[in-house]
């Protein structure tokens, strides 16, 4: 497959900018900056009294953003970048002196980019060390994971993250192979689950059998799950009276935890759940951009 020109193409782009209500002097943060598809047409719907929050745990995203967006001519706007996890906004918020603002944005999905780039460690269609960090913070590596964790634990992950049916399965064939060397390639991992995986007749299935072992894998060595309560948690805090939360998500644990919390800060008066269901991508989207298949757009506002 084909990279973009920037690396990435921006999901549900114009109803991210319809749901963020923007005018000129508005001061938006995207917690996910990425190749800055979304954050340069945020910017570019901002005037010099406007600004435009970054956050990034990915360095190397962060820097190719800090580039695009210097590049445009058509922003004015203030705009200031972080090397941050979501997880810090409260941090990043103090560091940028505005505790409030009228809008954040979280696109939760990988950068295409990510996914062909070997120092990323994520993808099994070619051959590359098993890592899967995005922020090079990150502890422990998907090879530490796969090598160390307890074969129960191990199992655990693969189905509460990904409701990978053939779990126990996938971690006894990956604990008797570790047991012989250990298992540091993307792509023999893959060879292992699949190895595990009972042959079913008929048409293949639409996705890689390794496909829910490998998300999983990277949900755990990123916290992906834990940071996103810790964003769900304090996001509401930091907005003014009328701003709006706007949060993309790929897979059902991650939309089911926003489609929770949304709710239950709708409960408590925090928030006004404005997407009764979540906004999806047309069909001329789908057919430009195949990825933006499994995205799902939430937004409430604060009340």
């Amino acid at each position: 497959m084909d990279l973009p020109a920037t690396g990435h193409d921006a999901v549900l782009l114009s109803e991210v900018l319809d749901a963020l209500q923007l005018s000129p002097d508005k001061k938006i943060v995207d917690c996910t900056l990425g190749r800055a598809g979304h954050s340069s047409a945020i910017a570019e719907n901002l005037c010099s009294d406007g600004l435009l929050i970054g956050l990034d745990a990915d360095p190397r995203n962060l820097e190719f953003a800090q580039g695009r967006l210097k590049s445009n001519s058509a922003i004015s706007a203030e705009f200031r970048l972080f090397h941050a996890n979501f997880s810090e906004l409260d941090e990043v918020l103090k560091l940028a002196g505005h505790p409030k603002v009228d809008g954040i944005l979280a696109d939760l999905g990988l950068s295409t980019n990510q996914l062909f780039d070997s120092q990323y460690g994520l993808s099994f269609a070619n051959p590359m060390p098993l890592d899967m960090r995005i922020d090079p913070r990150t502890p422990r590596s998907a090879a530490d994971l796969v090598n160390n964790l307890p074969e129960e634990e191990l199992a655990n992950v693969l189905y509460n993250l990904a409701d990978e049916r053939y779990s126990r399965r996938i971690a006894r064939k990956i604990a008797d192979a570790r047991r012989q060397s250990p298992i540091i390639s993307t792509d023999r991992l893959a060879d292992l689950v699949r190895s595990a995986i009972p042959f079913k007749p008929g048409p293949p299935d639409r996705i890689d059998p390794a496909t829910r072992s490998f998300m999983a894998l990277r949900m755990a060595v990123n916290d992906e799950v834990g940071n996103l309560q810790r964003l769900l948690e304090q996001a509401p805090k930091f907005l003014k009276p009328g701003g709006r939360l706007a949060i993309i998500s790929f897979h059902s644990v991650e939309d089911r935890l926003v489609k929770q919390a949304f709710r239950s800060a709708e409960q408590t008066g925090q928030l006004k759940v404005i997407t009764k269901r979540p906004l999806t991508a047309s069909q001329e989207e789908l057919s430009r951009n195949p990825r933006s298949r499994s995205a799902k757009l939430r937004v409430a506002e604060k009340s």
